[in-house]
């Protein structure tokens, strides 16, 4: 027996198609096997796999969990930007919210520029990491890191991050960290590249959860609430990115490239 399941592919933080960071979307009427949801992540092959089912508690509108080819994570931007814009294109209204397993209750809502997204505040402190930045290539000005893997490598100009060539290799052997390699940009406030080989993804294209991260560091050293800034992937993409209390709130555009259907046998 042959299931259709809905799908969707967005490329999320992006205003045109074949830029910012792909995510699929699969709303689902239960859950599947967790086997069946990761094996569904490594077909679909994108940085994540965003996979909603109505929330029966009442704490939001949907349940979300995320599965990049590898393995299912803790916190994905990008793809519940994505997520946000098919339910609301397809469902309408202003705003979702999705209860997630470890990164709490998150919104979109609809914005002037497109969507904002609220993900969950993420500070870091000064440390090192001589290890990581060796293999990084070239010497940060500063290491930040957070425990649950978020670790910051500030350079001093845009230049220097572009030029990065890490070896993606070693630092997978690190472990699953994101690598967030970030300095003060030219034509936006800030750029970065982001690297998370341990979680089967070389280098990201746009990622949502980094920002969390970089909205709570760059607000400090910049000393305003907001910023803009790009992320230097092969791909590109911007975002805003604004800090109100405890909530990371980046704003963005999403382009629906395919709808259609996933045939799951079985």
């Amino acid at each position: 027996m042959t299931r259709k399941l809905p799908y969707w592919h967005v490329d999320a933080f992006a205003d045109r198609p074949f830029t910012g960071n792909q995510a699929a979307v699969m709303p689902l009427e239960v859950w599947l096997p967790d086997d069946v949801l990761q094996a569904i992540g490594e077909e679909n092959n994108f940085a994540e796999t965003a996979f909603v089912v109505k929330d029966e508690t009442g704490a939001a509108d949907w349940e979300l969990r995320w599965f990049t080819p590898a393995v299912e994570i803790a916190l994905c931007g990008h793809a519940t930007l994505a997520a946000g814009h098919v339910l609301l294109e397809r469902d309408g209204g202003d705003r979702v919210t999705f209860r997630t397993r470890k990164a709490g209750i998150l919104e979109v809502r609809r914005s002037e520029a497109g969507y904002e997204l609220a993900l969950p505040a993420i500070p870091t402190q000064q440390g090192e990491w001589p290890e990581a930045a060796a293999l990084l290539g070239a010497e940060p000005l500063e290491v930040w890191r957070n425990p649950a893997g978020y670790d910051i490598f500030l350079y001093a100009d845009e230049q220097v991050v572009r030029g990065l060539a890490p070896d993606i290799r070693g630092l997978g052997n690190l472990g699953a960290n994101q690598f967030i390699c970030t300095a003060p940009g030219g034509s936006t406030d800030v750029v970065s590249r982001v690297f998370v080989p341990g979680g089967g993804v070389d280098e990201d294209s746009v990622t949502g959860s980094a920002h969390a991260v970089l909205t709570v560091f760059w607000t400090g050293k910049l000393g305003r609430d907001s910023f803009t800034a790009h992320q230097a992937s092969a791909r590109g993409g911007d975002l805003t990115c604004r800090l109100d209390g405890d909530q990371a709130w980046l704003g963005g555009n999403c382009v629906t490239v395919v709808e259609g259907s996933f045939y799951l046998a079985g």
